[in-house]
């Protein structure tokens, strides 16, 4: 028997009204789906922290003097090692010796990577030594712990984004400072050694660019970038800097500096050195932790941490 015109109706309203709740439901997921995907791109910049970055230095600070080879240098390993790995990265020794104007010195860099998905494509860097001085107490708290405390807080932000994080090595130099004057044998040993190892492994290809902080903790903070800083890395931070209004904080040296960007650059992997190199206590013992600020160490991580988020890897 035919349906009646009413039931035909009614099928038709239910017919209706279960596709729009179908859509409704699809229209859900999908706006669930783009949260979870924006809550995945967490601006880790907007989440870098000074104050983390500054008790990081004042923790190295505390342990005095930490030239290479000292008990200091040793608990400062631990100590960078801790953090790195309660932040989920991977760290990985790398000892060696070397001669130098003292003897024969061992060294360690340490090198960490986060997660299992492909190879690092990108350097983060900092020394984490503190020049030899016979007859003064040098703790170095710009040199080097304000690079040091901000490679630290960069750690814990780009975990936030695991996928970024696994395109980054970080790599805490030992031995840049110079004994007696900066030489092809004298200095940057850490560096030096790690790019040698890169060249003898043909993984120097790897890299498409890298960071290196030093002396970033200034408090009226000016990065001077080295003149013969790789144009694409320059322009990247610049562009970084804008974004986030810190651009008044970065503009360039009127020299060549000499630092653990350099093998790096000459091995063919272009490295932008981020410094501080208007500082007048710098090699002195007045290098102090009430010198610096977490705010010089918040726009220096901030600016990285942009750079590396939004513009590296485009």
């Amino acid at each position: 028997m035919p349906a009646k015109p009413g039931f035909l109706r009614h099928r038709a309203r239910s017919a209706r009204s279960t596709f729009a709740i179908l859509a409704l439901s699809l229209l859900a997921a999908c706006d669930h789906a783009n949260t979870e995907s924006r809550s995945d791109q967490r601006k880790i910049w907007e989440d870098f922290s000074g104050d983390k970055a500054l008790a990081h230095v004042q923790a190295m600070v505390d342990l005095g003097p930490r030239p290479p080879g000292t008990e200091a240098i040793e608990k400062t390993r631990a100590y960078l090692i801790k953090q790195l790995e309660s932040a989920g990265w991977k760290v990985e020794r790398q000892s060696f010796s070397d001669h130098t104007p003292r003897g024969k010195m061992q060294f360690v860099n340490l090198l960490a990577t986060f997660g299992a998905q492909g190879a690092p494509s990108f350097l983060a860097c900092s020394h984490y030594d503190t020049k030899t001085f016979d007859n003064a107490r040098f703790v170095g708290a710009n040199d080097a712990g304000s690079s040091t405390g901000v490679l630290l807080e960069l750690a814990r932000v780009l975990a936030e984004r695991p996928e970024l994080a696994s395109k980054v090595k970080l790599v805490f130099f030992d031995g840049e400072e110079a004994y007696e004057n900066f030489t092809e044998t004298d200095g940057l040993f850490g560096s030096r050694y790690f790019a040698k190892q890169l060249v003898a492994q043909d993984k120097a290809k790897l890299f498409r660019g890298g960071i290196l902080f030093d002396m970033v903790g200034d408090r009226s903070l000016t990065i001077t970038l080295p003149p013969d800083s790789p144009p694409d890395l320059t322009s990247g931070i610049f562009a970084a800097a804008d974004a986030l209004k810190l651009r008044k904080h970065f503009t360039y040296f009127d020299r060549d500096i000499t630092d653990d960007h350099t093998p790096l650059n000459e091995i063919g992997i272009p490295v932008i050195d981020l410094i501080d190199f208007e500082y007048p206590p710098w090699h002195t013992p007045d290098d102090t932790i009430d010198k610096l600020s977490a705010e010089s160490l918040r726009i220096t991580g901030a600016v990285a941490a942009y750079y590396l988020a939004e513009l590296a890897f485009k």
